[in-house]
């Protein structure tokens, strides 16, 4: 009888599982919204339409000080994983079997890091090959304590050619076209979605109906949510949208809001100009995006049983383009008050946009400035899910914040380790925070070490959010100090260095003479 009582309790307790949409954006810099993330609203805000993600902040909490990697890949493999860069060595993004992606460096040779990515641990006793990091994935976890789990975007885990490229063997039940591909081809029905590496495949049904890649991917995701809510069973969506990485094409949905009615790009107050076509094309895709997101939620509360169950979280793999890409003061309209952007050590590389709903749990409204990284997100979801008794091949790095959800008044505080090894690509300046770097974040304080020069680079940024001031100089003994302690903190993760291409010997710590 008691056996029998423990089955029939099972469905039970899985109906009880909250079900999680985590929102996934490529891309997106932290001012890129009508909502602030900052102290005050800015001028960014003001040229970005994202009514929905406003109407997330207001049912739950926005986090201020949210972080991840500078790159996606690296990003993607910490929140899989639970697993810091430094540990993963998945450190730049990936595409190709057993090759890398750096641009060179004049002065050191880059480590060989696991330009493979991560792969399921279950695939280890039968695959031959190195340059990857085996573990044991967040959404398998997910799965094997009943979860139905469906990735709908980008996946970009593992090289071509690898388990990890299939998001199938990753754990998920269901994958709508996520591969090996870190970028859309296209976003254009016409052309395909894309060809070749970047071709984003499986979703041949919306070529002839010319349906912008962003709103096929939504369709799709809503009608693979109608199984597991027909039949009571908690589902993880993992929703990665391939927006709004480049390339820049025109949502004609929403891009006429940008625009005057003589076709010109409005007037903008950060510019100080008139948008030009691609800043136009931007915008519709943060717009577009934005209305994924209000799509899945008019979805969700047309069951209203199942949203009163449903977490939604939302937040970006790494920070806005900074480049010149990008219209204006390459390096500071962009991401301001924040100065560079994605693949930069500082704050426009690796600030986020974060917002949490928990129904019952989370406040309306409210605002967390505690610091969350995107390692944290593993045990996080996991706690969520209600799955206390796991094994992981990996040692998780990450910090569950659930306690900062469910005590909003916690405070804590919290040192974070970024490792970048490696060169992202070329034109960029390495005094806007690009190249080969590792940094520390405590209190503060923000400092960035450059492997080719062993430069540092000190900033309070709390005082100096756009890191104009260097005060490296000023402050020895603090420097000093987080240089041991980033330091300690790399050797303790084992992680990787460049070597001087003169003499093959390995670049200093930053703690070193």
């Amino acid at each position: 009888m008691a056996l029998a009582g423990f089955a029939l309790s099972l469905p039970l307790q899985a109906r009880q599982r909250p079900n999680i949409v985590f929102f996934l954006v490529d891309d997106m810099g932290w001012q890129e919204t009508s909502v602030p993330f900052w102290e005050r609203p800015t001028p960014l805000n003001n040229r970005y339409h994202t009514p929905n993600m406003e109407r997330l902040a207001n049912m739950g909490v926005k986090f201020t000080q949210a972080y991840a990697c500078a790159i996606s890949s690296p990003s993607r493999c910490s929140l899989l994983s639970g697993m810091n860069a430094a540990r993963h060595r998945v450190t730049n993004w990936t595409i190709h079997f057993n090759r890398t992606t750096d641009s060179p460096s004049d002065s050191v040779d880059l480590p060989e890091w696991n330009c493979n990515g991560i792969q399921p641990e279950k695939a280890q006793s039968n695959t031959n090959f190195g340059r990857a990091t085996f573990i044991t994935p967040l959404p398998q976890l997910l799965h094997d304590h009943g979860y139905y789990t469906i990735l709908c975007g980008k996946a970009h885990f593992g090289a071509q050619q690898t388990p990890g490229e299939n998001p199938l063997e990753m754990g998920f039940d269901i994958n709508i076209a996520g591969a090996a591909n870190g970028g859309p081809g296209s976003y254009l029905a016409a052309e395909n979605y894309g060809h070749g590496d970047f071709h984003v495949g499986g979703l041949e049904k919306y070529y002839e109906k010319g349906t912008f890649l962003t709103e096929a991917l939504t369709l799709e995701a809503i009608e693979y949510l109608k199984k597991p809510i027909a039949e009571k069973k908690p589902f993880f969506l993992y929703m990665s949208h391939y927006a709004i990485h480049i390339p820049y094409q025109p949502d004609t949905r929403f891009t006429s809001n940008y625009q005057d009615r003589d076709g010109q790009g409005v007037y903008d107050e950060q510019l100080k100009a008139r948008l030009n076509k691609s800043e136009i094309n931007h915008a519709a895709l943060v717009e577009g995006m934005d209305k994924s997101l209000g799509d899945l939620m008019d979805f969700l509360e047309q069951h209203p049983k199942t949203a009163q169950n449903t977490i939604i979280i939302f937040i970006s793999d790494n920070g806005g383009q900074g480049v010149a890409v990008r219209q204006g003061r390459e390096d500071y309209d962009q991401n301001w008050p924040a100065r560079a952007g994605k693949g930069s050590a500082y704050l426009g590389g690796i600030k986020e946009p974060m917002i949490v709903y928990w129904p019952k749990v989370t406040k309306a409204g409210t605002v967390n400035d505690n610091r969350v990284m995107i390692e944290d997100f593993f045990p996080s979801l996991l706690e969520m899910a209600g799955v206390k008794s796991y094994k992981t091949l990996q040692n998780v790095d990450g910090v569950s914040f659930v306690d900062l959800l469910k005590q909003p008044n916690k405070r804590r505080e919290r040192t974070f380790i970024w490792h970048f090894p490696n060169i992202w690509t070329t034109g960029v300046s390495r005094e806007e925070g690009y190249g080969a770097y590792s940094a520390i974040m405590k209190g503060d304080y923000h400092l960035v070490y450059f492997w080719e020069t062993r430069e540092k680079h000190l900033f309070n940024i709390k005082e100096d959010i756009g890191e104009r001031n260097d005060i490296s100089t000023a402050q020895p003994i603090l420097t000093q100090q987080l240089a041991q302690e980033l330091s300690d903190s790399l050797r303790a993760y084992s992680a990787q260095r460049p070597t001087w291409k003169r003499n093959k010997q390995q670049v200093p710590w930053p703690d070193e003479p």
